[in-house]
């Protein structure tokens, strides 16, 4: 039975700390507001997956909040910057024993549990799953071993991270699936997705 591991990166939830690129233009309550939706919407789509469940917040452990305790471990992220951060959360997975392990922020109103259990699914015949995101990014990353490479010399937050990604897969011969193209809410253009799903 192969033991999979989903890895949920969050920010703590504080007004002023989130969704900054979108608080720029819509205020930081609006922002906020939006913010705690997409966490909601999140919490919905993975809480009855049949895979373990681990919560990454990025500066400290929430008690008694959305993520019920039940159901997701909780975690904080380490590292200084994203790259290392994602590393180590894969590196904590596959050192727990899973065999795959997949990791998505909470930021992508079009993603679905049927995305997420592809992803886990494809990982049988591929060493990397990726779900490019429309912006230039990746809304979810899997494999079914720690890949390193994958989270150096990147520029995160910037149009090239899936196509710098895509790049160090060949070079390394890592085999790669792609999933459906999504949007991340990151600014206020995007909004316009956040209602399309009804988050």
């Amino acid at each position: 039975m192969m033991k999979k591991s989903l890895l949920i990166f969050t920010k703590n939830p504080e007004a002023g700390k989130v969704k900054t690129r979108l608080a720029a233009t819509i205020g930081n309550a609006k922002a906020f507001s939006i913010y705690k939706q997409l966490i909601e919407y999140t919490v919905s789509i993975t809480n009855y997956l049949p895979v373990d469940k681990f919560i990454f917040y990025s500066d400290h452990l929430e008690q008694k909040d959305l993520w019920n305790d039940k159901q997701y471990f909780k975690q904080v992220q380490c590292g200084q910057d994203l790259g290392e951060r994602m590393n180590n959360a894969f590196a904590f997975a596959f050192q727990m024993k899973y065999d795959r392990a997949v990791i998505i922020g909470t930021d992508c109103p079009e993603l679905n549990a049927e995305i997420m259990m592809n992803a886990f699914a494809y990982l049988h015949s591929y060493d990397v799953v990726i779900g490019p995101a429309e912006d230039g990014g990746y809304y979810l990353l899997g494999m079914n071993q720690l890949y390193s490479q994958l989270f150096k010399n990147i520029s995160w937050s910037t149009q090239t991270v899936f196509i710098d990604t895509l790049s160090i897969c060949k070079q390394n011969n890592i085999s790669y699936y792609l999933l459906p193209v999504l949007h991340d809410v990151d600014e206020e253009k995007d909004l316009i997705h956040l209602k399309k799903e009804n988050v």
